[in-house]
């Protein structure tokens, strides 16, 4: 928790400038941070040791790959000490994308994505075959309206 107290504004906006974009060059973030692109360098690996930055990622459009569906999947396990069985399982079916432990009505809640109909058909026929799973529930996305980074700092301070 003390290695908390090593973050302050500049790495805050330098995390936000980065989450926004993360192809952006150093060169660039300093300008815009007023610090020099070593800095940002040595900030960045600082935050990659203290485990705050792990990893960069795209944004990608599935629907231009050929992936038409994403869904939400509520799940029910049997018990819920087979969780990490369970979770072991899914990770092995590409499909899934993310997946949290929940509290309500679900015991997991996952993201797939999938080509088409016939394809999610087959992916949850897969997912409910995995061992201490009880039942699903399956919501498709028609839309996602908000996909975004939190922001830390307020841009116009």
């Amino acid at each position: 928790m003390d290695k908390i107290l090593d973050i302050d504004n500049i790495d805050l906006k330098i995390i936000s400038l980065l989450n926004e974009d993360a192809k952006t060059p150093y060169t660039e973030i300093a300008k815009k941070v007023f610090v020099s692109s070593g800095t940002v360098h040595v900030r960045m690996k600082k935050l990659e040791d203290m485990g705050i930055v792990k990893s960069a990622t795209l944004n990608i459009d599935f629907s231009k790959l050929g992936y038409d569906i994403s869904a939400f999947l509520g799940i029910y396990l049997e018990k819920s000490s087979l969780y990490d069985t369970v979770i072991e399982n899914l990770k092995t079916i590409s499909e899934v994308v993310s997946a949290y432990y929940t509290t309500g009505n679900y015991s997991i809640f996952a993201k797939i994505i999938c080509r088409d109909t016939n394809h999610l058909r087959f992916v949850l026929d897969t997912i409910q075959k995995v061992e201490g799973i009880d039942r699903t529930e399956t919501l498709i996305v028609l839309e996602e309206s908000i996909n975004r980074p939190i922001q830390f700092f307020d841009k116009e301070k």
